[in-house]
């Protein structure tokens, strides 16, 4: 694929063409619409082509609708409350964003609490909205509150690896013993294990495999984990 620079044309074609992070759609002078980019980083697409991204490496996350992210409860507002994703500005989660929740039975969030949500609102004179839902189905698949468990910070872009099923990391370590995971593409990733030092080994196995840091393939990380202590 490509690189791009902000303000480069990308051709992006589809008939049902989804934009994701780094691409804006614009209006030309002759009416037609055109793809720009919007960041610097290399053009992704889809298999099939519907779905168009720019892979970047920035450090802060910038929020966009239907993206799964980890966030942090900082503080309550009336019906709402206020969550941390890591973007240049707080998210806003509805108390009726949740799978059956009503005014009545809505779950009870506290200061501190993690939740695995779906940006439902990206916008940039706006604050980020969240939901705790699928869109089609409405059911929580997953999303909710994240209870017990540990809360690890990765590169942007070992996130989108991990997302990938085909990525060794997981199925590796779920070989090894059992483990429950969340990963946000805003940087978090949430793991829980049974004991503590396969949490730990967890951890320090993201750190080796991210780019930014150790940056390990398959092979080494299989070296590297034999010498931790699980």
């Amino acid at each position: 694929m490509s690189l791009v620079l902000p303000g480069e044309q990308v051709p992006a074609q589809h008939v049902n063409l989804k934009l994701g992070p780094g691409l804006l759609q614009l209006s030309t002078v002759n009416g037609q619409a055109a793809i720009v980019s919007t960041r610097a980083g290399e053009v992704k697409h889809s298999a099939n082509g519907k779905k168009w991204w720019i892979e970047g490496n920035s450090r802060r996350y910038v929020p966009a609708p239907q993206e799964s992210v980890v966030g942090v409860v900082v503080a309550r507002s009336g019906e709402n409350w206020r969550v941390d994703i890591g973007s240049a500005h707080m998210a806003t989660l509805d108390g009726l964003a949740f799978e059956g929740a009503t005014k009545r039975n809505r779950p009870n969030l506290k200061v501190g609490s993690l939740l695995y949500a779906r940006v439902s609102l990206a916008h940039k004179d706006m604050e980020p909205e969240l939901e705790c839902f699928d869109a089609q189905t409405r059911k929580a698949e997953g999303f909710g509150e994240l209870k017990g468990g540990f809360l690890v910070s990765c590169s942007l872009k070992m996130c989108r690896l991990l997302l990938d099923p085909q990525h060794f990391l997981f199925p590796l370590l779920g070989s090894r013993f059992p483990l429950e995971t969340a990963v946000g593409i805003n940087g978090r990733v949430w793991i829980n294990c049974k004991e503590l030092r396969q949490t730990i080994a967890v951890a320090r196995c993201i750190e080796a495999v991210d780019p930014d840091g150790g940056g390990l393939d398959e092979t080494a990380l299989k070296k590297f984990f034999g010498t931790l202590d699980v």
